[in-house]
């Protein structure tokens, strides 16, 4: 072992006189822990909000629809769709209507949006059918009773309409009819066929289907459909695929992908990751003023050593490395020792959730104000890479200068007075 290892190490045992240095290097390696530890969970769970709304917006949604730029619809729909399937990376397409309705019941009434779907297609273009609680989607398709069509409700638009299945609930159309009284809104009666939980609030407490013929005759739209939903084998490759349905399809049909429709969303969580990442490095940065204010009352107290070891023909640059040594072992060990309780913590994020909630009985998640109910936490390798980086190299730097005033230092002006 090289003398600067030997000596670096050695400096970071104090002895009884110097306990109160030892102190502030255990301090020190603990910021240097916290704010590792902090970063990694922060991360993966801004990670996991990400891949889980993700997830679940895309079992809701297609990964892409295609509309026409004109009023009343799309016609000839069953034509457009065979055009749309025989573009590559197109895996499977499905009709389907799209209105905003109110729903009224005995016990209250809620906006909702009201989504015309094809029970027999759907579940090629969106994870409908798994995410149903009750019924199934053949339900939907009319049965002797013409009069009481069936539409499926989220379980949360379900609740707060106070309805069950089978229940009766009323459809009121903003957009009426024109009498001799004026604009009438359009009402019609539906049976409740079955409920779905995609586990989104928002989704679940204003979403409602019914069927596409179903739909077609309230809104009078003849044999028209709003638009066509489209699964792709590639969700990251929708832009590319939009482009060729559109060259295909030609003016005036044009597409929205997935990402356009939750731009926002995704925009504001990835700030939001970068913003965290830049305010949690700011806890890195303090244990780093921790560690020089460490070495320069090391610096401090071992003149006489480091006047010794110039005497004895040490270099500056030996000087040098024997404090970064110190110094590095320092926010090596509180890089280690962060990223071991970061991934602890953060692999087993949910149960530790759980286990305070039980505890001190109350929800941390409301499911009324967050996307979802649940803290998912997803580590992502990459982003713990460059932390562990980020950290090793903000302690080297804060080495620097403590270290290079230790190789400055005057070995006659120190041994003088000795």
């Amino acid at each position: 072992m090289r003398y600067e290892w030997f000596i670096g190490l050695r400096y970071l045992k104090a002895k009884r006189k110097q306990t109160f240095i030892s102190i502030i290097t255990v301090i020190s390696i603990a910021g240097v822990m916290v704010g590792v530890m902090a970063l990694i969970v922060v991360l993966s769970v801004m990670s996991g909000f990400q891949t889980t709304l993700r997830e679940k917006i895309l079992g809701t949604q297609a990964h892409l629809v295609v509309l026409r730029a004109s009023e009343g619809g799309m016609d000839r729909y069953e034509e457009a769709i065979k055009k749309v399937e025989g573009v590559q990376g197109v895996v499977s397409a499905a009709p389907f209507i799209f209105s905003q309705v109110m729903l009224s019941s005995p016990s209250g009434t809620s906006g909702v949006v009201l989504k015309g779907i094809d029970p027999a297609r759907v579940g090629k273009v969106t994870e409908l059918a798994h995410n149903l609680k009750a019924g199934r989607l053949q339900d939907l398709k009319e049965t002797v009773d013409k009069d009481f069509p069936g539409i499926i409700l989220g379980v949360e638009l379900a609740k707060h309409l106070s309805v069950n299945i089978d229940d009766p609930i009323q459809v009121i159309s903003p957009l009426g009819t024109m009498t001799p009284m004026g604009m009438m809104p359009k009402m019609k009666q539906y049976r409740i066929k079955g409920m779905f939980y995609t586990g989104m609030y928002e989704y679940d407490n204003t979403m409602a289907y019914v069927s596409l013929g179903s739909a077609q005759k309230f809104f009078a739209m003849e044999d028209r459909v709003t638009g066509i939903e489209i699964k792709t084998n590639n969700i990251y490759k929708v832009k590319e695929i939009g482009k060729e349905i559109r060259k295909t399809m030609g003016f005036p049909f044009w597409t929205k992908d997935w990402m356009d429709m939750n731009r926002n969303l995704f925009a504001a969580l990835k700030l939001e990751k970068i913003i965290m990442f830049i305010i949690l490095v700011l806890i890195v940065l303090v244990a780093a003023f921790n560690i020089i204010s460490t070495l320069i009352m090391v610096v401090m107290e071992k003149n006489k050593d480091i006047a010794i070891l110039k005497s004895m023909g040490a270099p500056p640059a030996g000087i040098l490395k024997i404090f970064m040594i110190e110094g590095g072992v320092i926010g090596v060990v509180g890089t280690v020792l962060g990223t071991i309780s970061g991934l602890a913590i953060a692999f087993n994020l949910e149960n530790l959730i759980d286990s305070l909630e039980n505890l001190f009985g109350f929800k941390i998640l409301a499911r009324d104000v967050y996307y979802i109910e649940k803290f998912p936490s997803q580590v992502n390798f990459l982003d713990v890479s460059l932390i562990v980086i980020t950290a090793i190299l903000i302690s080297l730097f804060a080495t620097l200068y403590p270290s290079y005033r230790a190789s400055k230092l005057d070995p006659t002006e120190t041994l003088r007075y000795e």
